[in-house]
């Protein structure tokens, strides 16, 4: 746990809860796992699980909220048919779980079926029949980050507000995980991308390859790369200066990415080399993507909407494993290599490694 985020934990409001001691033990067991593992999917489960047992609910879900798309998603669903909510996604404001992720107010519901709020849309895909609910916000720093849902308490009870009480309590620790989870991604990433382009940078390069390599040897796969270097992008940074110069580096990433499936990855090398890998591709196929990537940019314009129109091309080396190489350093070489062979002749083109 950071020194910085504290729990808003009052133990001894818990104590004088129904749950009595068992509570304070489940919190003193949520405390260890924050800070014995870093994982934040285990993390959440064993603190919705211990929600759970504590409150006794037959079916219980968290939900995170997608700031890009502006809806809820199932980050965890446990329950019956829960399996059939893994891709369903909520509006922000849309039934009880939006509801709250959209005014960040807790929610304790009796009968979901008097209260206008209520949607059936999970229920008719789960065929499961929602009674009552209690619905909480996970806050961290006056934001709201997703929801924790509880939906029908065991043996025909109801929820109470004392289970209220007890769930806005706990989801306390479960926003502590996602804000720890969301600092380590980002330093990693710090680590690891490139702050201009936001692409990988050169270090991570050498580790994916390694591990391409080994995966690929592994299976017998092909695997393959790109090594490309812009024309005469000096004369860029002569004419515009080197922000005008950094702006096309941006938008050479944005047009690089276009041509991408999801597994393959760029990364720019340094200054305006850049390399993109690509796994279980042979030869001919890393041809195919650097020809089209090629097209691409010669027919891209640069900072069109600042007036400038800029053209450019890039010079392109192309090898696979196991065809040119069987170890990374050779992958790299001959990828390098065969982009130079362009650049020192014709440019604009695209050479073969070997």
């Amino acid at each position: 746990m950071r020194n910085d985020q504290k729990a808003s934990i009052d133990y001894n409001e818990l104590k004088q809860t129904s749950s009595g001691n068992k509570g304070i033990d489940i919190l003193h067991e949520i405390g260890k796992t924050l800070t014995s593992t870093l994982d934040l999917k285990e993390v959440l489960s064993i603190i919705m699980q211990k929600i759970s047992e504590l409150l006794r609910t037959s079916n219980w879900s968290l939900l995170l909220i997608d700031e890009e798309r502006h809806e809820l998603f199932f980050e965890i669903a446990v329950g019956e048919n829960s399996d059939k909510l893994k891709n369903m996604r909520l509006a922000i404001g849309e039934g009880i779980a939006g509801w709250v992720a959209m005014t960040g107010e807790a929610l304790l519901i009796p009968d979901v079926n008097k209260d206008p709020r209520f949607t059936t849309k999970m229920d008719d895909v789960t065929n499961f029949k929602t009674q009552s609910v209690i619905c909480v916000p996970l806050r961290s720093k006056g934001r709201v980050l997703g929801v924790v849902e509880l939906i029908n308490k065991l043996e025909d009870t109801q929820f109470s507000a004392d289970d209220l009480h007890i769930l806005t309590i706990l989801t306390d620790y479960a926003a502590i995980a996602i804000e720890n989870a969301k600092y380590l991604q980002r330093v990693q990433e710090l680590t690891i991308k490139d702050d201009l382009t936001s692409l990988y940078n050169s270090r991570y390069l050498y580790l994916m390859l390694e591990s391409e390599m080994g995966r690929s040897k592994r299976y017998g796969l092909h695997f393959s790369m790109i090594f490309l270097d812009l024309d005469h992008f000096k004369l860029v940074n002569d004419r515009y200066g080197h922000l005008i110069g950094s702006e096309v580096l941006k938008e050479t990433a944005e047009v690089i990415r276009m041509e991408l499936r999801k597994p393959d990855v760029p990364i720019r090398y340094g200054g305006d080399e850049f390399v993109v890998l690509l796994p279980e591709t042979d030869k001919k196929g890393a041809y195919k993507v650097a020809s089209r990537m090629r097209e691409l940019l010669n027919n891209h314009t640069f900072l069109r909407q600042e007036g400038l129109g800029i053209k450019l091309t890039a010079s392109f080396g192309v090898s696979s494993y196991p065809e040119d190489a069987d170890n990374t350093l050779d992958l790299v070489r001959l990828s390098d290599q065969a982009m130079y062979r362009i650049k020192e002749t014709t440019r604009d083109g695209i050479a073969m490694a070997g």
